[in-house]
């Protein structure tokens, strides 16, 4: 995909996001796939490591925002669970494959398949084709929905973690690799609401200081009847290969959540975060001690 056409970079410049459909073909779906399943297979975190991925904001300031192994994964690959899936000792309560929500946050830098697809030439071109000049990958994810378990994802922008000056040069980049929807838990979005700036950001607290990150500001109140959900689906007529994973791309500074999923079924998307790479300063990255998006 060298390039959108105007009405695409219209509407992403209007609403923020832009779905594009057959963005990936069913071989590289599948490549992704296989390889996260050999990666959860060799998995093995200490019971001391095991951190519980949230999105409240009070979740995160105890959890992930105040735990080592989280704040230093940016240039690792490492494991983050659901809640509610280790008892009190660490130990965990179902299979751990079924425990995780996310890996992250350095795979397209460490893992062969991750770094092909994403520094490929369609990406590249995509990027460029959205403004950035000189795209630098600030962090890339593997997200689990599991099907039974998990909460939503609550309202937020990923620029209150991965923050710019000047603000609006960070673009996130979600493949759908099984169907997104209503039912098991697709994204949704404000149109729109790109154009507001950053209503809150967590930094980081002195050295030594507990918890080891806060916020500053705060979410304003939101309006759920502005979220419009967007379901993907990964692709089904498979006559055509390029038919198949579907990519979401948004600004960082876009409001955005994702419902809960529900017992009929699971998701999964890999998710890739640039940033203009000659343009200002990025706290989020991970090069300038930044911290991990959700």
């Amino acid at each position: 995909m060298a390039c959108l056409s105007s009405s695409q970079l219209q509407k992403f410049q209007e609403d923020g996001f832009l779905v594009l459909e057959g963005f990936l073909s069913a071989e590289e779906c599948v490549a992704m796939q296989q390889r996260i399943g050999r990666i959860v297979a060799e998995m093995d975190v200490p019971p001391h490591c095991r951190t519980e991925f949230s999105t409240h904001e009070e979740e995160q300031l105890r959890a992930q925002g105040s735990t080592d192994y989280f704040l230093s994964s940016g240039d690792k690959i490492r494991f983050f669970f659901e809640k509610g899936v280790f008892d009190e000792k660490g130990n965990f309560l179902i299979p751990p494959e079924k425990s995780i929500n996310k890996i992250g946050h350095a795979l397209h830098a460490h893992d062969p398949v991750f770094r092909s697809i994403t520094h490929s030439p369609k990406v590249q071109a995509l990027a460029r084709s959205l403004g950035l000049q000189m795209p630098v990958v600030v962090q890339s994810m593997y997200i689990f929905k599991q099907p039974h378990i998990g909460g939503k994802v609550f309202p937020h922008q990923d620029a209150s973690f991965l923050y710019t000056e000047p603000l609006g040069r960070v673009l996130g980049m979600w493949i759908a690799l099984e169907d997104a929807t209503l039912e098991n838990g697709c994204l949704w979005f404000i149109p729109g609401s790109h154009t507001s700036g950053v209503s809150r950001r967590m930094v980081r607290a002195p050295a030594g200081s507990a918890p080891g990150t806060s916020f500053l500001g705060s979410e304003p109140a939101w309006d759920n009847s502005l979220f419009v959900p967007t379901p993907v689906r990964r692709g089904r007529q498979m006559q055509r290969a390029e038919r198949q994973g579907a990519v979401s791309v948004g600004l960082c500074l876009l409001d955005y959540a994702a419902s809960k999923r529900l017992p009929s079924g699971s998701s999964e998307g890999s998710e890739v975060t640039e940033r203009e790479g000659g343009a200002g300063w990025a706290l989020g990255s991970q090069e300038a001690a930044g911290f991990p998006a959700s």
